[in-house]
Formats: C-alpha cells, sequence, structure tokens
C-alpha cells in the first residue's frame, strides 16, 4: 500500500467512513513495533511464510501476522465462530449456532482460566493478540466483522481443534425446538433430531512406514487431512527456542495442526473413540424450579441466562436473551420422550492449547509421549515417525472410563449413577502401537483394529466405547497398498497415496453385472447392455479419461439415496447392502444414472474430468461455482468409494458439472533421516486474495498429485525468496 492510500484511508477513518480497529495507545503500538522488528518472515516463491524469532513469542507474533496477511477472513471467522459471535456478523440466522457455543463456551470462565495459565502459555497468547491486533493495527483498510480487538484470553476458545467438532454434534433444531424462539423451554414433548443430508465422509488419512519397509532405511510419514478446502495455512514457524515447525495450521492458531519438525511428524486423524455422551435427565418442577433425579435424590438443575447479541436487517446491534440449563452431566440441549438431554464432552482449553503447541517442539516418540499426558486430545488419532525411525499409533487421550454395559452411543439414563464418567483412561489403556513388526502403521478415520494389519490391537481387549466408527473402504484400500511392498521412497508413498484403485466400487460392481447375466431378456435388460458392458471391463480405477467412472460413481449414488442412507455411515454395511439389493433395483438405478449422465452431459460415455472440477473463483469462504468459469478436471473421488485421495464434490448452484469442496487439502510426504526432506501440495494456492498469484498457484499440482519441495532449511531457500520483511513494513 502506497503511503497516499494509507494516509487517505487513516482519514477516512477518523471521519468515520470505514469501520476501524480498536483505538491503540502509543505505548501499546510501540510495544508491538519492537516486537515486529525481532521477527523476519520470508515469503517464498509459492508465497508460504517462513516465519523466524528469537523466542518462542516472537514466533508466534509473526506467525499469527502471516497468517492475517494470507487471509484475515478466516482467521477472524474462526475466532467468531469459537466464541459464539457469529449472528453479531450474519444476524438472527446465526442465534442458534451462537447458543450452542455459548452454552459451552463461557467468556467469564474462559478469562479465568487464562488468568490461572502457567506464565510461558500466558506469553504466548499475549503475543498472539498482539500479532493479529498489529496487523490490524497496520492495515487500516481492513475490515473486521466483529472482533476490532483480539484478546489473550480468545486464544483458548479455539485451542485443541476438536472442541467446535464436538459441538457441532448437537441438532440446532433440536436445540432451538427446545429453548424455543421466546427464550423459554419448549414443553416436554419428543423432539427428534433431523437427519442429516447425504455428506462427504470427513477425517484424513495417515500412513507411518518403518525404515525396515523404506529403501533408503529412513522413517516415512504421509500427512493428508480431509477438510474443507482452503480451512488451514501451510507455514513454517521457527524460534531460537527450539521451535522448528512445518505443517497446516488451522487459520488464527499459533500451533502447526498436522506436520513435522527435523526429529518427528504428527498427523491426526478423526478418531471413531466416544468422547461425547448424551445423558436423559428426568426432569421435575417444583414451585417455578426444575429439579432432576440422581440416585434417590432430587438435584437442582443449574439456570443461568445468556445473552445472544445479533445484527438486524438494517444494521442495527439487537439481541435475544435466553435461559439456559445444565445438570452435573453437562447443559442441556434437546429434549427426548419427556426427558431432558445433557450432553457431555471435553472442556480443558488450557491443557488442549498447551499441548497442540508443546507436541510441535518434540523431538523424538519419548518426548512426544511425555506431552500427551496432559490428557487433552477428545478427537484426534495420531499418526507418528521419528527419525529414531519410531513409528506410532495414539488413540485420543482424554477418554472417560464408563460402565461397558451401557451403550454410550445412544443416550443412557442420567438418573443412575452408574452412567457417570469416571477418570481417564491412562495411555496405555487404550489402543495404541509402536513399531509393529509388519513395519507400516494407517489409519483413514477406520477403526484402530486393522491399524497395522495383523499385528492391530485387538477389539476384544479394549471397551466398546474405544471405537465406533469400525472398518471403511479406504482402510481396506490402504491395506493393500501398503502391505504390498517393502521399499518404500517418498516418491512409492506418495503414489500409494494416490493410488486409484476403488475398493467400494470393486465389492458392488459384481453384484450388478451378475445380476443382469441373471436377468432374462427384456426391454431394460437391452437397453442396459452397453452400460454393463462398460463396467464389466472396468479396473475400478478413476481417472480424468475414465467414462466408467462416471457411470459408476452415478449408479452408486443412486443406490446410495434410493436405499435411503443419511448422513455418516459406519463400517462396511452400506456397500454390503447395495451390493446385496434386488435386481431390479439395481436396474432401475442404472438406467436412471444414464438418464442423468446423458440429460446433463450428451452422452452416459461422459469422461470423469469434464464432471469432476475443481475451481476456486473468489476468497469467499461460502464460495461460489459456475458452469462457465474456468476450472480444473480432477481424477480422484469421493473418500466414500474408497479412494485414498479424496474429493467431495457435488453440483452447487444449479451447477451440472460437480465441485468439490473438501477432502484432500493439505498433503506431505515426509522422510526422517539425518536431515528432513518434504514434499507438499495446499489446495488452491496459500493467498485468499484472488489479485495474488498465490490464489490459485497450486490447483494444477493439486488436482495431479504433483508435490511440490518443501523448504525446510535455509540453503534449500536460496533462489526461492519471493520477499524477506518484518511485520508491518
Amino acid at each position: 500500500m502506497t503511503a497516499p492510500l494509507r494516509a487517505l484511508l487513516l482519514l477516512l477513518l477518523l471521519l468515520g467512513c470505514v469501520p476501524a480497529a480498536a483505538a491503540v495507545s502509543g505505548d501499546e503500538a510501540a510495544r508491538w513495533r519492537r516486537q515486529a522488528g525481532r521477527v523476519v518472515i520470508v515469503r517464498d516463491d509459492w508465497g508460504i511464510a517462513h516465519v523466524r524469532g528469537p523466542s518462542d513469542a516472537d514466533a508466534v507474533f509473526g506467525m499469527v501476522y502471516a497468517q492475517a496477511e494470507d487471509d484475515f477472513s478466516r482467521v477472524e471467522t474462526n475466532y467468531i465462530n469459537a466464541m459464539g459471535r457469529l449472528a453479531e456478523a450474519e444476524g438472527e440466522k446465526a442465534i442458534w449456532q451462537d447458543l450452542r457455543m455459548k452454552l459451552f463456551i463461557e467468556p467469564g470462565d474462559i478469562q479465568a482460566r487464562y488468568a490461572a495459565s502457567p506464565a510461558w502459555l500466558k506469553k504466548l497468547m499475549v503475543a498472539w493478540a498482539d500479532g493479529l491486533n498489529y496487523y490490524l493495527h497496520t492495515h487500516p483498510e481492513v475490515r473486521p466483522r466483529v472482533i476490532r480487538r483480539f484478546e489473550p484470553w480468545m486464544a483458548l476458545t479455539f485451542s485443541e481443534g476438536s472442541i467446535g467438532g464436538d459441538i457441532e454434534r448437537v441438532s440446532l433444531e433440536a436445540l432451538e425446538a427446545f429453548y424455543g424462539r421466546n427464550g423459554t423451554p419448549a414443553s416436554l414433548s419428543q423432539t427428534g433430531a433431523p437427519g442429516l443430508a447425504l455428506l462427504e465422509p470427513t477425517g484424513s488419512n495417515g500412513f507411518a512406514i518403518a525404515p525396515a519397509n523404506s529403501a533408503d532405511g529412513k522413517a516415512l510419514l504421509l500427512i493428508n487431512p480431509h477438510t474443507s478446502f482452503f480451512f488451514r495455512s501451510e507455514l513454517q514457524v521457527t524460534s531460537g527456542e527450539g521451535l522448528n515447525a512445518y505443517g497446516a495450521a488451522t487459520w488464527g492458531q499459533f500451533f502447526i495442526y498436522q506436520g513435522f519438525n527435523e526429529r518427528i511428524g504428527w498427523m491426526h486423524t478423526s478418531s471413531g473413540v466416544d468422547v461425547v455422551d448424551e445423558f436423559l435427565e428426568a426432569v421435575v418442577e417444583r414451585k417455578g424450579r426444575f429439579f432432576y433425579r440422581y440416585g434417590g435424590a432430587l438435584r437442582p438443575v443449574t439456570a443461568r441466562r445468556i445473552r445472544i447479541p445479533y445484527r438486524g436487517p438494517d444494521g442495527r446491534m439487537l439481541a435475544r436473551a435466553f435461559t439456559v440449563y445444565r445438570t452435573h452431566h453437562g447443559p442441556i440441549v434437546r429434549e427426548e420422550n419427556g426427558k431432558w438431554v445433557s450432553l457431555a464432552l471435553m472442556h480443558k482449553p488450557v491443557e488442549a492449547l498447551s499441548q497442540s503447541f508443546l507436541r510441535t517442539k518434540a523431538t523424538d516418540y519419548k518426548s512426544f509421549m511425555t506431552v500427551m499426558e496432559l490428557k487433552a486430545n477428545s478427537s484426534n488419532n495420531t499418526i507418528l515417525a521419528d527419525s529414531k525411525g519410531n513409528i506410532a499409533y495414539l488413540h485420543p487421550q482424554f477418554i472417560p472410563r464408563r460402565d461397558d454395559r451401557f451403550d454410550y452411543t445412544r443416550p443412557v439414563d442420567g438418573s443412575d449413577p452408574a452412567t457417570d464418567w469416571g477418570d481417564l483412561h491412562a495411555l496405555d489403556e487404550a489402543p495404541h502401537l509402536l513399531n509393529p513388526p509388519n513395519g507400516w502403521i494407517q489409519n483413514t478415520n477406520n477403526w484402530p483394529y486393522s491399524a497395522a494389519g495383523a499385528h492391530s490391537p485387538r477389539a476384544d481387549r479394549f471397551p466398546r466405547y474405544m471405537d465406533t466408527f469400525g472398518e471403511n473402504p479406504r482402510g481396506v484400500h490402504a491395506l493393500a497398498v501398503l502391505g504390498s511392498r517393502r521399499d518404500f521412497t517418498l516418491g512409492s508413498l506418495l503414489s500409494a497415496a494416490y493410488d486409484s484403485f476403488q475398493p467400494a466400487l470393486a465389492s458392488m460392481i459384481p453384484a450388478l453385472v451378475r445380476d443382469y447375466d441373471a436377468a432374462p431378456p427384456g426391454p431394460l435388460k437391452a437397453r442396459l447392455a452397453g452400460q454393463v458392458a462398460l463396467l464389466r471391463g472396468w479396473d475400478y480405477r478413476w481417472g480424468t479419461d475414465s467414462a466408467a467412472t462416471s457411470l459408476a460413481v452415478f449408479w452408486a449414488e443412486e443406490m446410495w439415496e434410493r436405499l435411503g442412507f443419511k448422513g455418516p455411515q459406519r463400517g462396511l454395511e452400506p456397500y454390503e447392502t447395495i451390493a446385496a439389493a434386488p435386481a431390479a433395483q439395481k436396474f432401475a438405478a442404472l438406467a436412471a444414472a444414464s438418464d442423468r449422465l446423458e440429460r446433463d452431459f450428451g452422452s452416459w460415455r461422459t469422461p470423469w474430468g469434464e464432471i469432476n472440477r475443481f475451481q476456486r473463483l473468489t476468497g469467499d469462504i461460502d464460495h461460489p461455482f459456475s458452469d462457465s468459469a474456468p476450472s480444473i478436471p480432477v481424477g480422484f473421488t469421493s473418500g466414500r468409494w474408497g479412494s485414498l485421495a479424496s474429493f467431495g464434490a457435488a453440483r452447487h448452484d444449479g451447477s451440472k458439472r460437480y465441485y468439490g469442496t473438501g477432502g484432500n487439502s493439505f498433503v506431505a510426504v515426509v522422510e526422517f533421516g539425518e536431515k528432513v526432506r518434504a514434499r507438499a501440495v495446499t489446495a488452491g494456492g496459500e493467498s485468499g486474495d484472488p489479485r495474488s498469484p498465490h490464489f490459485n498457484d497450486q490447483a494444477e499440482r493439486y488436482a495431479n498429485g504433483d508435490l511440490r519441495e518443501v523448504y525446510f532449511y535455509q540453503a534449500q531457500l536460496r533462489g526461492h525468496i519471493e520477499r524477506r520483511y518484518r511485520p508491518g513494513r
């Protein structure tokens, strides 16, 4: 920005024409400038920030400043959501989402926890807030939607990456039905949670290869989160206090969430462990107060008022107040069959933020495990590899002990003390692996009981609540690609991660072909002869030029909807059900799929790449799509069909083509030896600004699985530096 333009913007701010960041004192601005003077940001030729500071706090300051440069909107939005303040930006429609967050995240409680935090963590939280505030101070043209000033305690509202996911299990419709539009509880009548639409499976892939299974005798790691696109920033953060981490950081967080340092790498995958439980509360009213039965006694229901500010249609701020309730199990979130339902989940923000940052400074498996004793990860499995040759699988560390007689996948009787949570399991009481003899470990959000093939933990040795997911098609696929070789390199590990076989389709299509062969002659059989011939000769591998992929995917989607599968599915049962469905149903679905392909694309022989596309047009979080705008063909398919490289695509905004919105996002393969080597790619590009050359410069590489070299060391950066600067300059 030129000096005259900055001066003009400052004048407009003074005149009240542009929403400004909060007022800043001269002393505070001077303090920020001093800290910025200790930080160096190097942008490589992909726009990726390599941040360096003498202390961890200096590095955190520069790290969040760099993220704000790349996409302040996503940084702010994450904390708007985390604090339950979305309605202040988006109006009345977001009230229930904010209420859901504020049932669990209370500002007063978070501020008290911040005040009691260890000094080292406070220093990082102060640096985090200072880095974001300094960005706003030096960019007066940036218009925050809600947060005009970041406070250090706010870092604790989005501390581990799982609290939002856990809270989102609460149905907004059921929450509204219970508390009602007038802010009082609905009558004690049955309120069912609505079904979910068919969704792309969420989660990630993590592979670890032992030195014995690699060509060069070095441990290898695949880092492959499946998230919504543009959900994380890729960067490196280094300090003089032992921090040197590279990878993906969720926008606004000051730790590398999935990544590596010179000695160890970590990959998180969504876990099927059950650590979010509902309790049925038998509530009675006595003289205007509510009580719930617990054992042989009545306990008072705790009530408090929550005020939800929201932006009115004319832009003015309005508010709605609610009286909300909780028992010792947790807040009341809905009602079922005449009983209130409370929800229990992890709430350890200080420990979670500590664990998230400290694990990035681990140097080997042993030091990583020391950090895990904080037991503040509730939702992520972890795949590890280190430079000593260790590979490991870790289950989440926050796992309350429960009575395995009860089925905690359903609401349990809250009046029975036997259903209460106990203390946390020790780390070695959960499924885990260290250096299994087969030489590899995998997790694809499937159960841990196939993580190392025949050398996996045994399900019968653990409580039921240790897993609710079961196996999945990506897990079946991972077992095949990892068990077939013992000479992995970075290149062949990458090839395994993009292997094009689709086990789910391979398990269903043969049943369709067999039913066709057994069917008597008739008009429908004659009409489908060409389609079945195409599928009969197919190798079940995706590709942009594969018409069989298009036909198979459209048929499988048609079967999925006709059989009524809704929301996330557990295990392999849906695929077995489709394979066993009546022949007439399979034929009708194939005819419907053919009709849709012909109607939308002119032929049922349309290559998959004509349908399945990557498109990035704007920096909007709610991204628009258009068939008339440029897009890129993508060969890989939905993780639902067992594609390890997952691409969650569907029709949007009236389009005929499928556009991806999630799946493979950040992908990296890492080798640990005397020096670390890595290759990586990010969906689209690092910047959220369409005017930036790094807005979409990785799109072709992303679509083709063509990962670029990671510049981890200073020597690798030479010749690849786009600019070097200090924050604010």
